[in-house]
């Protein structure tokens, strides 16, 4: 009997869930039916998707908004008209574009990031629930509609299994569909069946009964399990604090040296702010002595930790320009940074000045003109502007290639437009002209191949044949294919025999030494030409050695062409692909290459 009166409470959580956020509902329901419709079909209708997302969305943070401060139903109606209206306005803005790219993608996460935490945070305006326990009851919904989630989805798993091997084939589509039909829309449902509703305008009008009735819900919702209690004060916060330490040391030590240009500890840092924030919001009602202790210290030493991280983030700007993620990265700072000072100085209760110090942020994020996007496109493009006027490269709004720059020009270069056209901003860059393509353009515009920098400072890249381009061998006596992966060759050294003028060559590939060598003998044994592979390997090495990140480029047979003759032979390779990886201490060299010999 209790599990049936268990599976009856949940049951009636969901009708109660879908009767109080309507407007939630009916876009979730839409982007279920429009995701099934993109997964049988094989169609893009992201747009769509995001548009019901953002719907969804306003919907429930706008009811949250009405129970908390309104008590008639006809406010309710106008809630879901604003929050229909900022919907179609949302899809009017994306339905512009030809593609839903990086940024409408980000603007988006970012704006339901926001509601999310409004959703959180409104609720408990100036009332006797405060932020933690909102948060708290959040927390555990999240956790609890993903268990239930997970645990049908693997039912329903094994259940299309079992038909599938034992009684007929099922479309393989259907694991995707079931999936898609749990997560869009059940467990959002089931989520919101969890959060109580709060007290609000309307407690005036109901009955003393019903108000004990949602106080009992609001502190079984709100209260913290024993196990996420123990969980957090023995086990994550100790184990924070040794990475603590582990930080500060780190820092301490490298604070004059690779401290402000490792890559590596940027997010490392933005870990650990995010980290002690939740933890601290979770921790405010624990009593214990960790808890407390915790609550104290950790907040005093986050904001050190974070200005560190600021300031090394705004002077990696300088060389790198503004991108939306070091945006982010910087405004994150800046939040934790003021999210430290005011869990120091104010009391715990009042920690909801850091969800609306959240919610600002993001909002500043995304809205013109101080935006992460509008602002780092103004920062890249300047910065690209200003490299190309320096090396006298742009003319009359037109680009005069040069392959003579200096490797940090390259690189400067080769960023910026890596960022701008994943942006997709290089439409609205004249001298770039139309439809530019980083893979075939790149090389005519700017006079060199492109590149950008990894994480580990080798260099690397990939340049291959363009498959279309003809290669004439009426001028040659020989079209061979020759490859170049392994130093052991297991094929032998000779690659080929073949005649002329009654005389027999012998071409024979030498690997005892790394890339390799290209000998061509006569019948005598005399050698004719040798090419040392590394010559030509080091042709196609357009970096140097600075530092940059596989690149894929199209190369036309005479870009592709390196020669070497002498008075006997003129010697061609035509590379098929090349490939240079210098993070490779074994095998830094490989490609594919026709050869083409003339004996003259």
């Amino acid at each position: 009997m209790k599990i049936i009166d268990k599976f009856s409470e949940k049951l009636s959580g969901l009708y109660r869930a879908i009767s109080r956020y309507p407007m939630t509902v009916l876009f979730l329901l839409s982007a279920a039916v429009v995701n099934a419709i993109a997964i049988s079909q094989d169609a893009d209708y992201y747009r769509f998707l995001l548009t019901f997302a953002v719907g969804a969305c306003l919907g429930f943070t706008l009811q949250a908004a009405w129970e908390r401060f309104f008590d008639k139903i006809v406010y309710r109606l106008v809630m879901m008209g604003i929050g229909l209206i900022l919907t179609i306005g949302y899809f009017l803005i994306v339905s512009q574009y030809t593609s839903t790219g990086w940024e409408t993608s980000i603007r988006t996460s970012v704006a339901v990031f926001a509601l999310a935490i409004a959703y959180v945070w409104v609720p408990v305006i100036k009332s006797t629930v405060t932020f933690n326990e909102s948060f708290m009851a959040a927390f555990k919904a999240v956790f609890n509609s993903l268990l239930f989630s997970g645990v049908i989805f693997l039912g329903i798993t094994l259940i299309i299994t079992a038909i599938d091997l034992l009684l007929f084939r099922v479309p393989e589509k259907a694991y995707l569909q079931s999936l898609s039909i749990i997560m869009i829309l059940f467990a959002p449902i089931y989520f919101l069946s969890l959060i109580p509703v709060y007290p609000g305008a309307s407690d005036k009008i109901r009955s003393a009964e019903e108000l004990e009735q949602q106080k009992e819900k609001i502190i079984k919702a709100c209260a913290c399990p024993k196990f996420v209690e123990v969980l957090i004060s023995y086990i994550i916060i100790p184990l924070l604090a040794v990475y603590t330490v582990i930080l500060v040391i780190y820092i301490a030590i490298n604070i004059t040296g690779k401290f402000w240009t490792d890559n590596r500890l940027e997010p490392m840092l933005v870990g650990f702010a995010i980290a002690t924030i939740l933890i601290c919001i979770l921790a405010s009602r624990m009593e214990n002595k960790f808890a407390e202790l915790f609550r104290k210290t950790f907040p005093k030493i986050l904001v050190p930790i974070v200005l560190f991280q600021i300031a090394s983030s705004v002077l990696k700007t300088s060389d790198t320009g503004l991108t939306c993620g070091r945006y982010y990265v910087i405004l994150f700072g800046i939040f934790a940074a003021a999210s430290g000072i005011l869990m120091s100085f104010l009391p715990v209760r009042k920690n909801g000045v850091i969800a609306a110090l959240l919610i600002g942020l993001s909002m500043i994020s995304i809205i013109p003109p101080i935006d992460a996007f509008t602002g780092s496109r103004i920062n890249q493009e300047a910065m690209l502007r200003d490299v190309l006027i320096q090396n006298n490269m742009l003319q009359n709004d037109q680009i005069i290639p040069n392959a003579s720059l200096s490797e940090e020009d390259k690189q400067v270069i080769s960023n910026s437009m890596n960022y701008l056209v994943m942006m997709e901003y290089t439409n609205g860059i004249s001298y770039l002209g139309k439809d530019y393509d980083p893979n075939e353009d790149f090389y005519h515009i700017f006079g060199f191949y492109q590149y950008e920098q990894n994480m580990y400072g080798k260099s690397s890249i990939y340049l291959a044949l363009d498959q279309q381009s003809p290669i004439s061998i009426s001028d040659y006596d020989i079209f061979v294919m020759v490859s170049f992966y392994f130093q052991d060759d297991k094929e032998g050294p000779k690659v080929c025999d073949f005649e002329k003028a009654g005389k027999t060559y012998t071409l024979l590939k030498d690997t005892s030494t790394h890339p390799g060598t290209l000998r061509l003998s006569d019948e005598d044994g005399q050698e004719l030409i040798s090419v040392n592979l590394q010559d030509v390997f080091n042709y196609f090495d357009t970096t140097n050695g600075a530092s940059n990140q596989i690149n894929k480029g199209f190369l036309s047979v005479d870009q592709a062409t390196v020669t070497q003759e002498n008075d006997k032979v003129v010697f061609s390779l035509v590379a098929v692909n090349v490939n240079i990886d210098k993070s490779s201490m074994e095998q830094p060299y490989s490609g594919d290459f026709y050869v083409l010999i003339k004996i003259k």
